[in-house]
């Protein structure tokens, strides 16, 4: 059997665990850190992402901690609908598209991989400092620490060190810059009762001055009041470059006033900013795309293969689907090499692909559209500024373009009309068609 080492226990390399004790390998974690805590806030896990925690047999235990997607909707700083699509199940795909805290994900991949493969594959205070290979393996050396080995032997190894990978700068040492967007985020939870149905993503604001919000709920029922933790992100253009630390705590004074003239009616996003109970500050960083990942006996996942600006909810997911296809390769291909080229050579340009694309705006991009065609101003009638027909067609190309091909990718999905009414909220909240008090376009 070969005998597999993974470099990283965050979600991907955890789940690239998992996905190996499926085939019937039983791979060696090895992680910096002492000691695995729940850190860092929201993620967006798409309909693809959950198919893949659906095949680790953890489907019910990912619906405990997270909170169903129903819609996602786009507005103006004024709080003027843009546009609107239905999420996972409720638009008609197969599979649930779903919000949750990401260090809750890593711990619940974690507590699977002690369950299926035991404590003693997991090697917490292992700080890779570098490796050797040969023909026969890899030689992992580590930082002195006690209970770790000074060196460890493994036929191969697979970076998912994140996005300052020890193993992608020692492969590609000229991959050890980050590239900066010049937008700063301002990540943030807030605990607050539920808004509309209990599952809807919103984007707001003016993407060109005054900055852009993000907000969707990520847990359902914390401290037992029926509240929900609600994940917020603020993106402003212009920003210096801040310390890369997902750990850099600060207050949200700074951009605390930044949506007051946003006026939603159901739900206020310079409260929810203002009552935040952590946030944290961090640059919009990622990676220019390798050209190979694979090298001998060592291959890359996850950011550290391609990190991506975490924008369109593919970043984490894009590892999920890393993990399936080298344990897919790894048991199909005796020879290890081999089966991380063809690894590779599947998973590479699609990544690289998409780290390009989400330095653009990614589906947000209809925000500025409608901010430069408005003059950034009021508008009475969305059709005039901005047809439908026209923004369908960048949603259709970005779910094409992410490997999430709508449905009904010949007919509008989307929708305009407000349907903040008690009766309308119902429907969609139980996911009943309303195409016909949508004027024919199903949301």
């Amino acid at each position: 059997m070969l005998d597999i080492a993974i470099i990283g226990a965050g979600p991907g390399g955890l789940a690239l665990a998992l996905r190996l004790e499926q085939k019937g390998f039983r791979p060696t974690i090895y992680e910096g850190v002492k000691e695995l805590k729940p850190l860092g806030v929201g993620v967006d896990i798409k309909i693809y992402g959950t198919r893949e925690i659906t095949e680790m047999g953890l489907l019910e235990e990912f619906r405990a901690i997270s909170v169903e997607a129903i819609d996602s909707l786009f507005f103006t700083r004024y709080g003027q609908m843009i546009y609107g699509e239905k999420c996972g199940k409720h638009m008609g795909y197969p599979h649930e598209q779903r919000f949750v805290h990401r260090g809750t994900l890593q711990m619940m991949f974690f507590d699977a991989v002690l369950q299926r493969l035991g404590a003693e594959r997991v090697k917490l205070g292992a700080r890779l400092k570098g490796f050797e290979q040969d023909e026969a393996g890899v030689t992992l050396t580590f930082e002195d620490a006690e209970g770790v080995p000074r060196t460890a032997r493994h036929d191969v190894v697979i970076g998912a060190d994140g996005i300052k990978s020890v193993v992608r700068n020692q492969l590609v040492p000229s991959s050890t810059g980050s590239h900066y967007s010049g937008i700063a985020m301002w990540r943030g939870v807030t605990v607050m009762k539920p808004y509309r149905n209990g599952g809807t993503i919103l984007h707001l604001g003016d993407p060109i001055a005054q900055g852009s919000m993000i907000v969707y709920p990520i847990a359902n029922n914390v401290e037992g009041q029926g509240s929900q933790l609600i994940n917020w992100v603020v993106e402003q253009n212009g920003q210096p470059k801040s310390l890369e630390d997902w750990n850099q705590r600060v207050t949200p004074d700074e951009i605390a006033h930044n949506f007051d003239e946003c006026k939603l009616g159901f739900v206020d996003p310079g409260e929810i900013i203002r009552n935040a109970s952590e946030v944290y500050l961090y640059p919009l960083v990622d990676r220019d795309p390798l050209d190979q990942w694979s090298f001998g006996r060592v291959t890359l996942m996850g950011d550290a293969a391609h990190a991506m600006y975490p924008r369109g909810g593919n970043g984490l997911c894009q590892a999920l689907v890393d993990a399936r296809v080298l344990a897919e390769k790894l048991s199909e291909v005796n020879n290890p090499q081999e089966a991380f080229k063809q690894y590779e050579e599947i998973r590479r340009p699609f990544a690289n692909r998409l780290v390009i694309a989400n330095r653009g705006e990614g589906p947000e991009v209809v925000r500025r559209i409608v901010e430069e065609r408005s003059g950034g101003k009021p508008f009475d009638d969305i059709e005039q500024i901005f047809p439908i027909a026209e923004c369908e067609k960048i949603f259709l190309e970005y779910h094409r373009m992410a490997g999430m091909q709508r449905p009904d990718d010949a007919g509008p999905l989307g929708f305009r009309e407000s349907f903040f009414n008690e009766d309308r909220a119902s429907k969609a909240s139980t996911g009943t068609d309303i195409s016909q008090s949508t004027g024919g376009r199903r949301g």
